[in-house]
Formats: structure tokens, sequence, C-alpha cells
């Protein structure tokens, strides 16, 4: 996955900000173990069939009234092989979160990818911003581990 990411990132080194394992299965936790607002995330999540997948954001993820985030935000999936699903520049609709859900990607009422605020469910469909596969083998999954990397 490390070669998907833009180039200034490469070489950065990666912390694991928020784990369901160690922090316990919780939205607002995980919005206040982000990092600096500057400072990119990435999602890792593996669902209770085994799948993987997740995804970028430019922007440290966080509770907003509107979608941010930028161009370089993309979803991913291990379903089996790696694949990436970049911005298309239909719409701006990145990342949006409050206290009960979190969206990545979106576009006729659909989302790329979105999570309730107790991480125990998701869902992921294809949507205009990456014109993406479903991430997981169904539409609606649960949540088995999630993870949230950020930059030192």
């Amino acid at each position: 996955l490390g070669a998907q990411l833009p180039p200034r990132l490469t070489q950065q080194p990666w912390h694991l900000l928020y784990s369901t394992g160690r922090d316990g299965f919780s939205l607002r936790t995980l919005y206040r173990s982000g990092a600096r607002p500057d400072s990119p995330a990435l999602l890792l999540i593996r669902d209770t069939e085994a799948q993987a997948f997740g995804a970028f954001s430019a922007s440290a993820i966080r509770s907003s009234s509107g979608f941010y985030g930028t161009g370089e935000t993309f979803l991913f999936s291990f379903c089996p092989e790696l694949k990436v699903f970049r911005w298309t520049g239909r719409n701006d609709f990145f990342v949006k979160g409050d206290v009960n859900l979190l969206m990545v990607g979106g576009g006729s009422g659909k989302f790329g990818l979105w999570l309730d605020g107790d991480l125990h469910h998701g869902g992921s469909q294809p949507c205009e911003t990456f014109d993406n596969e479903t991430l997981s083998h169904r539409e609606e999954f649960c949540i088995q581990d999630l993870e949230m990397w950020g930059l030192a």
C-alpha cells in the first residue's frame, strides 16, 4: 500500500493512533485519537468475513459539519489482491463524520465507505467520488478490527 501513497509521504514514519483492540469500539474515541489536523490518516478495516479494506485521507479523520479532504484521498481493498480507487473528479465528497457516522466518498445517496458510531457496522457501495467497487463481499458488513494510522 505504501507505493500508492502520495510521494511526499512514502518515507514518513507511521504510528498507530487508534485500534479497536486497544481502544475499544467508538467513533468518538477514534476522533479524539486523531493526530494534528494536517496529518494524513490511514484507516484499515477487517470485517468478520476476514476481508481487509480501508481509506487514505490526506487530512486527519475528524468530526465535521461538511465534507473535507483533497483529491489525494482514496479507497482500497485487498479482495483478493490490492485494488486502489482514486478520485474521479466528479465531486469532492471525500470525508465527513459526526458522532453517529463516518463517510468516505459519496454521491447519489451512496457512500464508498461508511462506519457507524459504535464501529461495529459499516457499508460500502460504488460511489461517484471514487468509482469504486464494493470494498467488502457485502454492501453491509460487521467490523472485526479497525486501526487508524497517522504520521508522526
